[in-house]
């Protein structure tokens, strides 16, 4: 058997065994770790190359000039008692709940900031259609910068006694879509439990994408029920709004998840992977 034959075997057998090294990966949504080499070396070693980040400011600040990853970062807002769900660390070094939008603009100017997210409107008790957000929201249109919003459940131990349920359905995105109609903006979680909902926003707004962050994640959602989400996107015609996201969960795991699924063409996963991704962030 010659070398080269054995090479070509191996090289075979290590794709179906890892096939997160083999995959393009923009992963639209992540949340910093204490420990960001090995965050990032997490990341790059299942192939993300891209990576939209959000976090407190502080934290999100200590990965830039970190990784070859291009890193999007995003403003997390408004935060309830001024802190990150899950991690409750301040969001701001004023322990502000609310960022000042002159600040922002301040920032977005600078270079800092390249999407609004993740919106936490649900965590602070109001509707992603207040009013509060309207001058957030008209920032974002100005400067033609995406807004992912929370969207669906939350896990235990979020430290947000003001989080309500019902705030997660994204019917609710209807006001602030008519009064911004030119927002690019992205459901996280699919909608989780409100994915139908989802749908249905995400067929009538054309600048309406969604991420499957949670719902791909076998620790949290058993494949079959996974599958049976990504069915009803699919047969609603919603393959081009779909983008990869691995909120913290294991990354490889995540890859698999959405590998796996026989309902999808090899052209699918790449648009899922990277390529609506790249079309909605507009290859910043």
């Amino acid at each position: 058997m010659s070398n080269i034959f054995c090479f070509l075997i191996l090289a075979f057998f290590s794709g179906i065994l890892s096939p997160e090294k083999e995959r393009k990966v923009f992963d639209v949504h992540i949340h910093g770790s204490k420990n960001v080499t090995a965050q990032l070396s997490e990341l790059e070693g299942a192939g993300v190359y891209k990576a939209a980040l959000s976090t407190s400011w502080d934290l999100q600040n200590t990965f830039r000039g970190k990784s070859k990853i291009r890193i999007l970062y995003g403003l997390m807002l408004p935060c309830p008692n001024g802190k990150v769900p899950y991690s409750l660390q301040p969001c701001y070094e004023t322990g502000q709940d609310w960022p000042s939008p002159a600040w922002i603009e301040s920032r977005i100017k600078a270079g800092e900031i390249d999407y609004f997210g993740e919106v936490l409107s649900q965590y602070y008790g109001i509707s992603a259609s207040d009013s509060l957000l309207f001058p957030y929201y008209a920032l974002a249109e100005k400067y033609d910068l995406p807004v992912g919003i929370h969207m669906g459940g939350a896990g235990p131990g979020h430290g947000s006694p003001a989080f309500r349920m019902e705030l997660g359905n994204p019917q609710l995105l209807k006001q602030m879509l008519s009064r911004f109609p030119d927002l690019r903006l992205w459901i996280m979680h699919g909608g989780d439990q409100f994915y139908r909902e989802a749908i249905s926003i995400m067929q009538t707004h054309r600048n309406v994408y969604a991420d499957l962050s949670v719902i791909s994640n076998p620790d949290i959602i058993p494949g079959e029920k996974f599958r049976g989400l990504m069915k009803a996107f699919i047969e609603a015609g919603l393959e081009d709004k779909l983008m990869f996201g691995s909120d913290n969960g294991d990354i490889g795991k995540v890859i698999r998840s959405v590998e796996s699924l026989d309902l999808l063409s090899e052209a699918q996963k790449k648009k899922i992977f990277y390529a609506n991704a790249e079309r909605f962030f507009k290859k910043r």
